[in-house]
């Protein structure tokens, strides 16, 4: 019998505080499913828990919300899943960082043929974040512009294929000069690179004057504040994340009437949580990926041994793309 692993903390800290340990893991409980896992996402909110940013809910705990892999086994109650099916999630309870794991079966996502585990390791979280963005909280015409920060990193180039696909025109801020590359290959109209020049001008230059329908940005702190300065009229701020600083107070009455702003920190888990039909918007993510639509970069493959590299290079912000550990 072969033994399974996971990466698990006893300490908040540095990425040196995880470590590999074997563990045991129980047949699944009712509503429950057993996946072997493949491919495993790596993404920001991992080293908020890993720093106790985001306190797990008992020391020693496991990191990471998103894999891919196959049902081995199903809890009572469940339906529709069997085992041998191909599937991914991305969602609590923490953990995702083992070789074999159970999970609520509401949450577990079928994938189709067409993607691979990596693929779907590295877009689950990310596509389903979005799909929420693009289809629920700013929902953008054909013809309106929509500035993407960290336009290379993998949530910013879904978005911007996404939002390109859409009709809209997109400007990408991105950190250098190879990330500027990048983010035109996948299909920005317009890319600013922050450490040559200010992006509130840029934006402002670019547009006439007129500014951007939506802004999505994950930075929080000064940077969320100053995209409030290149919103139209009944545009919207988002903000998905403060990897830079945390997220400041808004007055009320800086947005509006006269600049009649509005900002959204949506969260993905609540999404996920209440979606009425997660699979459907699961469907038309993949459904995206496997006809080539929308094109999943990933930027460093790790051993499950490795997520302290992986960790380190990802807090590097030199990356692009997404990072997927493999068991």
């Amino acid at each position: 019998m072969s033994t399974d692993y996971a990466i698990r903390i006893h300490a908040y800290g540095g990425p040196e505080v995880m470590v590999c340990e074997p563990i045991e893991v129980p047949p699944p409980a009712p509503g429950e499913v057993q996946i072997s896992q493949s491919a495993i996402g790596i993404n920001y909110l991992d080293t908020y828990h890993r720093r106790g940013v985001f306190a797990l809910p008992a020391l020693p705990g496991g990191l990471g919300v998103e894999a891919a892999g196959r049902v081995v086994a199903v809890g009572e109650g469940v339906a529709h899943l069997a085992p041998g099916m191909r599937v991914s999630y991305a969602c609590p309870p923490v953990g995702s960082y083992a070789t074999l794991r159970n999970l609520p079966a509401r949450h577990v996502l079928r994938v189709p043929d067409g993607v691979s585990d990596e693929q779907a390791a590295a877009v689950t979280l990310q596509g389903l974040t979005a799909h929420m963005l693009l289809r629920k909280v700013t929902r953008p015409q054909p013809g309106q512009t929509v500035l993407v920060h960290a336009a290379a990193g993998g949530l910013g180039s879904l978005l911007t294929q996404w939002a390109n696909r859409l009709e809209c025109r997109v400007i990408g801020v991105v950190g250098s000069a190879a990330k500027a590359e990048q983010a035109r290959r996948q299909g920005c109209d317009a890319v600013i690179v922050g450490s040559e020049q200010p992006f509130v001008e840029a934006v402002r230059a670019l547009t006439d004057g007129a500014g951007v329908d939506a802004v999505f940005e994950g930075l929080g702190g000064t940077v969320f504040q100053d995209c409030l300065r290149v919103v139209k009229p009944f545009g919207q701020v988002v903000n998905l994340g403060q990897v830079a600083e945390g997220l400041p107070s808004v007055a009320l009455a800086d947005l509006g009437p006269a600049r009649s702003i509005s900002v959204a920190v949506p969260g993905v888990f609540a999404y996920v949580r209440t979606h009425p039909d997660l699979q459907a918007a699961a469907d038309e993510l993949f459904g995206l990926v496997a006809d080539g639509a929308l094109k999943v970069h990933i930027g460093g493959r790790f051993a499950l041994r490795q997520a302290a590299q992986a960790h380190e290079a990802l807090q590097s912000r030199g990356t692009t793309g997404s990072l997927v550990l493999l068991p």
